[in-house]
């Protein structure tokens, strides 16, 4: 636990005056009174500096603005309200977490070394201040329409997070055209209701309803393919053309077939015991002899040990067919010269294992091969409209379902992807139709893989952190605007300071939830105890 501090502040080293720029009242146009000067001392990167702040006020008192405060327009741009550290070192704490990936101790470290007196705990509060101003800047609505107005259109990709089950989804909404993220929120749940709600504020900052606004159009959305998705798209963007992730159908689709591959790789990999005991048997030896028999089982167990992801990658096949390939080398060398005891050894244990596992394979290959020629009709390498890749689609799903009966023990695998492609079926072939709009949805999940990746950097994790949910709202954002340019002092000055408490709010109370959970796992019985004193204690008096 950081340990508090305990020194006192330094004396500011110099003294700045803020004046007013506006003289007249906004409300009666008659000239402001300075009232008094508010004085606060700001810890800059240039030093620890007092502030003499100009306020000016209205004495009509008639005038709706009457003895309300109207502060230095320049205060805003060097520090937050009631904050004692300056924009320009939150935006360095927010380079240096995003950018530098480091720690909060390390950053810690680097402010001090630059003169800047703060405790540990503070600058994990200053990096919070970062990704909410940040965030709350790029998703002005102004902005982003000015942003995906240079392509004339939108094309949204939209997809959850979520690294704790049970808890909240982190929804993204991106453009695909700009790589703009439009509109991340964390959800309690993912309900058509809840979905079509966050496509409905895109739409409207997207195209706003007010007369003389400039609207950009959505021509696409593009999805993984879960059905609260397909249904808030068809409630909130009807007529839009929605395209499901063709990686994610495949991948639904082949998953029987792929298991039946991975089950048969492990049966082979269980009759391919007894590497080691041949490398054994050579060591200490460097004759080419040796060596050769040293390369042979390198062979085996790179082949063993190399795996494959599915949808397309059949690496119970691939296996098979590179121990194989071993053994036909192994079967050469011996009709021409006779192999030594140790690639005896080692041609029987392959031998045995591709006899175990030898029925099981053309059944697999068979179903793998259609799976290819599915996912080469979707590649549409011709260039065919989407007519044309549905008519050659419809082919091969005719010719699936003519053969289901020779699949033998696939054939509930074979029912299976028919019945998947059934479900994705309206979704397939859109993309063909309209331009710019993609084929997968991996580049959302992309997204969310290399924030994870800069996360785990940063903080050190190997497991996601709650943190990536309950703030990832604006640090999903923040961060990846943040390796993308420099951001400076005066792109995080807020331009609506009751938005910003409002998002600062929000993102505090999803923390307390988690701390209430928190609580609870440490200590029930008191957590509870707590609950029934707030419940029984008696009402104060109106």
């Amino acid at each position: 636990m950081p340990k508090p501090k305990r020194t006192p502040r330094p004396a500011p080293t110099r003294t700045v005056e803020l004046t007013t720029a506006t003289r007249v009242c906004p409300g009666c146009d008659r000239p402001l009174w300075a009232a008094y000067k508010g004085r606060r001392v700001v810890a800059t990167l240039e030093g620890l500096t007092r502030f003499a702040v100009q306020v000016r006020r209205c004495r009509d008192a008639d005038c709706p603005r009457h003895n309300v405060s109207l502060r230095a327009e320049a205060e805003g741009a060097i520090a937050l309200p009631q904050q004692e550290f300056g924009l320009d070192v939150i935006a360095l704490v927010g380079r240096l977490r995003h950018v530098e990936h480091r720690g909060v101790a390390e950053i810690h470290a680097e402010l001090t070394r630059r003169g800047v007196g703060i405790c540990v705990r503070s600058v994990s509060c200053l990096l919070d201040r970062y990704d909410e101003l940040l965030a709350l800047s790029l998703s002005d609505p102004a902005r982003l329409r000015r942003v995906v107005a240079e392509a004339g259109r939108v094309i949204l990709a939209i997809d959850g997070l979520q690294p704790d089950v049970g808890h909240e989804v982190l929804w993204v909404i991106r453009d695909v055209l700009s790589g703009e993220i439009l509109l991340a929120r964390s959800l309690l749940s993912s309900c058509r209701a809840d979905l079509a709600k966050l496509l409905g504020e895109v739409r409207s900052a997207l195209q706003p309803e007010a007369e003389g606004a400039a609207g950009v159009p959505i021509v696409g959305v593009i999805s993984d393919g879960q059905h609260s998705i397909r249904d808030a798209v068809a409630e909130a963007l009807p007529g839009v053309p929605h395209q499901l992730c063709q990686f994610h159908y495949l991948r639904e689709a082949a998953r029987p077939i792929y298991e039946a591959d991975r089950h048969a790789k492990v049966t082979l990999k269980k009759k391919v015991r007894g590497i080691r005991p041949i490398e054994r048997a050579v060591e200490g030896r460097d004759d080419d002899e040796a060596t050769a028999i040293r390369g042979y089982c390198a062979a085996v167990r790179t082949s063993l040990t190399d795996d494959g992801r599915p949808p397309l990658a059949a690496s119970g096949l691939v296996l098979r067919d590179r121990l194989a390939k071993v053994a036909e080398g192994l079967d050469e060398v011996g009709a021409k010269k006779g192999l030594p005891k140790e690639l005896t050894r080692l041609r029987a244990i392959l031998a045995g294992g591709l006899e175990a596992t030898d029925s099981a394979w053309p059944e697999v290959r068979a179903a793998f091969g259609r799976v290819h020629r599915a996912a080469a009709i979707l590649r549409n390498k011709a260039g065919l409209d989407a007519a044309g890749v549905r008519r050659r689609f419809v082919g091969l799903m005719g010719e699936i379902g003519r053969h289901r009966d020779a699949a033998g023990g696939l054939d509930d695998a074979v029912g299976h992807f028919l019945k998947v492609t059934r479900s994705y079926w309206p979704g397939l072939f859109a993309c063909y139709d309209t331009a710019g709009l993609p084929r997968t949805n991996n580049d959302l999940e992309q997204l969310f893989g290399s924030y994870r990746h800069h996360e785990r950097r940063c903080s050190g994790r190997k497991v996601a952190s709650p943190g990536m949910v309950v703030r990832g709202s604006v640090r999903l954002v923040s961060a990846t605007a943040t390796r993308l340019r420099p951001i400076e002092r005066a792109d995080l000055v807020p331009s609506d300071l009751a938005a910003w408490r409002a998002l600062r709010g929000g993102l505090e109370r999803r923390q307390e939830v988690r701390k209430m959970g928190h609580r609870f796992r440490r200590d029930p019985a008191a957590y509870l105890l707590s609950l029934k004193e707030i419940m029984i204690k008696p009402a104060l008096p109106s």
